[in-house]
Formats: C-alpha cells, sequence, structure tokens
C-alpha cells in the first residue's frame, strides 16, 4: 500500500521546499533523473514491526521530498533474505530500496547456505540506524542485579535457561562469550520472536532473557524482571543500567549492536545513492520520524560514509562472533 498519495499541491509544497533545502541542492544531475517514477521500498520484515515502521515513516518523509509515492512492500521470511534477494535482482536505478536489519546484511551468510544474494557483491548500504543497546533481564527470583550478580547465580544454579529471540542472534553469541569468559553453563532457549521469549520470562520458564527495551515492557512494567545490564551501549531511557563492558565483560562482541538500514543494488550510480542517503539523514529531523525513534530508543540514521565506515569495522568481530557458535548453515 502507498505511504503517501501525492496530490498537486503537495508536489509544488515539496518542490518549494527542495529548492529551500541546500542538502536537495546537491547531486543536480541525479535530481533531473530521479526519481523518474515511484519508488518501492521492499521491507524484509513483517508490517507492524520496528523495521517495517522505521520503513514507513522514512518512505514518507522521502515521498513528500522528491514528489513521487514511495510504496513499502513487506517481504519477509528466511531472516530478511527473500527481499534482499529481490532487491539485489532488481534494475540498479534508485527505484527499488530494501529496509532490513544486520541479520539480512551480516548473519546470513554465516547461517544460511544459499540466502539468494551476496550482500557485499549484490547491496550498497546507503543509510544505517545503529541498534539501541539490548536489555539483558533477569527474573526476579534469582536475585540479580548486576553483571557480578548473574556471574555468582549462574555458577551456583548450574545451568541457566537463558532467553534468545533466534539462533544466530545477538543474545545466542552473548550467552556464549559468557559462557566463555566466566566458565558459565548458560543453556540458550530458542524462541521465534521477543513476544514468546519475554512470555517465557514471565511464566518462568527462563532465568533471563535478552532483547529490546520497548519489547521489554510487558516484563518491566509488570515489576517481573530487572535489568542487570545492556549489551553494547546505554539506553537513554535507563541510564543508570551499565553496559556489560562497563561490569567487567571483556568480549569485542559487547562493544558492537546491529543496526536498521536501507540499500539498493550494487551498480545503482553513485549521486543516487548520494541523494537517497542525504534524504535519509534529513528525515532525521521530521517528526513522524523522530516520533518512531524515540518510541525504540533509536540513534538518528548515518550518512552513506558513516554507515559504511561502521558496516566495514564491525563486520569482522560479528563474522568472528558467529562463527563461534559452531552453527550448521541452514
Amino acid at each position: 500500500m502507498p505511504v503517501r498519495i501525492i496530490t498537486r499541491r503537495h508536489f509544488i509544497a515539496a518542490g518549494t521546499a527542495a529548492a529551500a533545502t541546500p542538502f536537495l541542492a546537491r547531486g543536480a544531475s541525479a535530481q533531473a533523473a530521479w526519481p523518474s517514477r515511484n519508488i518501492r521500498m521492499v521491507c524484509s520484515y513483517p508490517a507492524g514491526g520496528q523495521t517495517d515502521l522505521l520503513a514507513r515513516a522514512f518512505g514518507d518523509f522521502i515521498s513528500r521530498q522528491v514528489g513521487q509515492t514511495v510504496f513499502i512492500e513487506n517481504k519477509a521470511g528466511a531472516s530478511g533474505s527473500i527481499g534482499a534477494a529481490e532487491v539485489a535482482r532488481a534494475a540498479p536505478d534508485g527505484h527499488t530500496i530494501l529496509c532490513s536489519i544486520s541479520t539480512t546484511y551480516v548473519m546470513n551468510r554465516i547461517m544460511m547456505k544459499n540466502p539468494g544474494y551476496d550482500m557485499d557483491r549484490d547491496l550498497t548500504l546507503v543509510s544505517i540506524i545503529p541498534g539501541a543497546g539490548l536489555l539483558l533481564v533477569a527474573s526476579l527470583a534469582s536475585g540479580v542485579k548486576t553483571l557480578d550478580d548473574f556471574v555468582a547465580f549462574a555458577r551456583k544454579k548450574g545451568q541457566v535457561n537463558f532467553g534468545t529471540y533466534s539462533a544466530g542472534s545477538a543474545p545466542h553469541m552473548t550467552i556464549n562469550e559468557l559462557n566463555k569468559q566466566y566458565g558459565l553453563k548458560i543453556e540458550p532457549i530458542h524462541y521465534r520472536g521477543e513476544a514468546p521469549m519475554w512470555t517465557g520470562l514471565l511464566d518462568g520458564t527462563l532465568d533471563v532473557a535478552m532483547g529490546s527495551y520497548t519489547a521489554a515492557q510487558a516484563v518491566l512494567q509488570g515489576d517481573k524482571g530487572v535489568v542487570f545490564a545492556v549489551h553494547s551501549k546505554k539506553v537513554s531511557a535507563i541510564p543508570n543500567v551499565k553496559t556489560l563492558p562497563e561490569q567487567g565483560a571483556t568480549s569485542k562482541f559487547f562493544t558492537i549492536s546491529g543496526f536498521t538500514g536501507w540499500a539498493v543494488p550494487k551498480a545503482t550510480p553513485q549521486p543516487i545513492v548520494d541523494r537517497l542517503s542525504e534524504l535519509c539523514v534529513a528525515a532525521n529531523n521530521d517528526p513522524k520520524v523522530k516520533e518512531v525513534l524515540s518510541t525504540f530508543v533509536l540513534d538518528p540514521a548515518l550518512g552513506f560514509k558513516e554507515s559504511n565506515a561502521l558496516y566495514q569495522r564491525e563486520l569482522p568481530t560479528w563474522i568472528e562472533s558467529a562463527q563461534a557458535l559452531g552453527l550448521e548453515p541452514a
């Protein structure tokens, strides 16, 4: 369904805004040729989730700026690979854009024998939104309030049930790294998504679970769990909770975070890539976009150079940590 129907009045207003906005003045040759028709933004995860809501908010902003409708098409399944493969095969003209997450851009090369695309060969990252710090939440019965408390609890109990929202996920890698550093026997309990995982903590199946601040609210607001650490960086809504590295965890994996990002087919002309990147960065100041970013406690979108620098910097650590799990690609 379209994000926005562009009327003649909106088109004129968008043109006026473009003329007055410095960032839209750059890359004039690309502006003349792009976009020449409606834009299709493929979201490789289901409607209603974080990735989808970000796609719709940013898509709406882009639509208002360029005078073309941005259609959001949800192509979910296979950890985002279905949508990614479809965009990778699309014409490289800036009219088909992928919105997905780091699982799609990074993890699928490790977790899947044939995801249907090669990230580095087939796609170009345009802009990314660095992920928020993931929460580590312990049940009230555990008495855990810090990482040291958790390590002592795990050693005393022997086997700890630790929930993840999927095999190969950031929580799964966190378990592996904590086991290695502290000599623990934490058992990963894999769920299909965050909602059932948090239910597992609520019903006593789990001792600990790890996931996003927003999805954890049912547990936290009901006083059913305690946040004793965040994965890689502090969460502004709970600034007093320290990160794992601040509490002594030493794995390199605890210095990186996931991301949501936009990509286009590899051969897309650089002026179009730059234009799209500029639009994503400019969207950070849009009220609708700000609301979604605030809801999920996310940082603003980064530009092309910053996005690709972060991706290249964190990629080796992602791959090393994922391979350490010893999972056979599906």
